[in-house]
């Protein structure tokens, strides 16, 4: 089983939001890793084949998206980011519907709706009007929609978003199970959510893919760029405007520990620190902690 993204882009008018993208994705969780606007959903929209690249295209098995027509959705299982639904229907009625566009026959689809409202938590809430239930909840049934056909290829666009801690545990376990046999693609910008359970990761920037691998191999692109020490309480707002500080800890004698990434040792006593994907992720998007932003000034 294979899905590979072949030079693709997408161009709307005057901007371009992916570029030249190029992958092989195989069984297991990939996490699809940007900050927002970096083109995830764009790329995820054209692997779906709801939108049609500007240039390349996208292969399953070695047979172009075009060439398959409506079979693809037989195969396919996708969350956007904002999922619509009718907001009369209840939870299990909208599951049912939901069952019937994708081909399932009624047996079928009364099977499948019970498990996966078992599997994401959702039985009791079952016959509640969808339009009723929280954000978190709603995401749930977005994500039971998108297993309904047992799909070999499942793309989930900010999947946790809404999630409780609670809830993000047992979807990432979820998942892990559904990935031994299937193709699962997460597009986040919350390295939590695919850190642990992800099998390789694809870093996107300005529609570009800037990176891929294992977390072990990514962090290898920090390494010796990770640093703490510990500082006066005092000193940490100067710190802060001058330094890409990742994480503080108030330690008992008044003192900070902290946690900053640079090419070099900026404060004195700073010794290495192991790196992790986050380290990654902050190290090829300043942006997202305000450090761009801080330093041009």
């Amino acid at each position: 089983m294979e899905l590979k993204l072949n030079h693709l882009s997408r161009r709307f008018r005057d901007k371009t939001a992916v570029s030249d993208f190029t992958a092989t994705l195989t069984p297991g969780v990939w996490g699809l890793l940007g900050a927002n606007g970096a083109g995830k959903t764009t790329l995820m929209r054209m692997i779906a084949g709801i939108l049609d690249p500007s240039d390349g295209q996208v292969l399953y098995n070695g047979t172009p998206l075009s060439e398959f027509g409506e079979t693809y959705r037989a195969v396919l299982g996708f969350l956007p980011q904002d999922f619509g639904f009718p907001p009369e229907f209840s939870v299990r009625d909208y599951l049912l519907y939901a069952a019937a566009l994708k081909g399932l026959d009624k047996q079928t689809s009364r099977q499948r709706v019970k498990e996966l409202l078992d599997q994401v938590s959702l039985t009791e809430a079952a016959r509640k009007k969808i339009r009723h239930l929280s954000g978190g909840m709603r995401r749930r049934v977005g994500i039971a929609q998108a297993l309904l056909n047992d799909p070999e290829i499942l793309i989930l666009d900010e999947p946790t978003a809404g999630l409780d801690p609670g809830e993000r545990v047992r979807f990432r376990n979820l998942l892990s199970e559904l990935a031994r046999d299937r193709i699962v693609l997460i597009s986040t910008h919350i390295v939590s959510d695919v850190e642990y359970i992800a099998t390789r990761h694809l870093l996107m920037k300005d529609g570009r893919l800037l990176a891929s691998g294992t977390a072990s191999d990514l962090v290898q692109l920090v390494d010796r760029r990770v640093w703490t020490c510990r500082v006066p309480s005092q000193d940490v707002p100067e710190l802060e405007s001058r330094l890409q500080v990742t994480g503080l800890r108030n330690e008992d004698d008044g003192t900070v520990t902290l946690r900053y990434l640079a090419a070099a040792p900026e404060v004195s006593g700073s010794v290495p620190a192991a790196p992790r994907l986050e380290d990654v992720y902050l190290w090829l998007f300043p942006e997202s902690t305000g450090y761009e932003e801080r330093s041009a000034k």
